[in-house]
């Protein structure tokens, strides 16, 4: 079985680490700052550089147990921000067989770049739904879609269920 590596986490700008992430085929990992009072929490500026009209603004929720994966992007960047509840996010590279994990979500505020051509998917973390916040650099074109699929269990390796330490 491979060894799945942490994401890389980044200082760098959303744009910066966009452009680190492409030109290494890897994905990256932002962390968020918070910003909290006696109000609540925000998330703010993001996708600052990033965003531009080709793009796309989603929002899912997935139920506690549900693993959404395998799919990958011939052109299409994602930014994943998980604002409610936890999920693994699972990337995989097919050309060297190389792999990469993170949990994020209220515990680990973050942000994920997931670069064109790498498979990935997010697991849902513990009894509760999260929530996945994510832009796209391209519009969902359903006549002609950016998107291959595959089954959740390959590679079969790949450890989308706690493990346990």
């Amino acid at each position: 079985m491979p060894e799945i590596l942490p994401i890389p986490t980044s200082n760098l700008s959303p744009l910066d680490a966009w452009e680190h992430a492409r030109e290494r085929g890897e994905p990256a990992l932002l962390p968020i700052n918070l910003h909290s009072d006696d109000r609540g929490w925000s998330i703010m500026n993001q996708l600052q550089g990033v965003m531009d009209s080709q793009g796309q603004i989603n929002i899912s929720l997935q139920h506690p147990g549900v693993i959404k994966a395998w799919h990958r992007h011939r052109l299409q960047t994602d930014f994943w921000i998980c604002v409610r509840g936890d999920l693994k996010v699972g990337v995989h590279r097919t050309e060297d067989d190389k792999a990469w994990a993170a949990v994020i979500g209220e515990h680990r505020p973050a942000l994920v770049i997931i670069p064109p051509s790498l498979w990935h998917g997010a697991a849902t973390v513990g009894a509760e739904p999260a929530s996945l916040l994510y832009y796209v650099t391209h519009a969902y074109n359903p006549k002609q879609p950016d998107e291959e699929r595959r089954a959740f269990n390959i590679p079969p390796w790949f450890p989308w269920s706690v493990q346990f330490r």
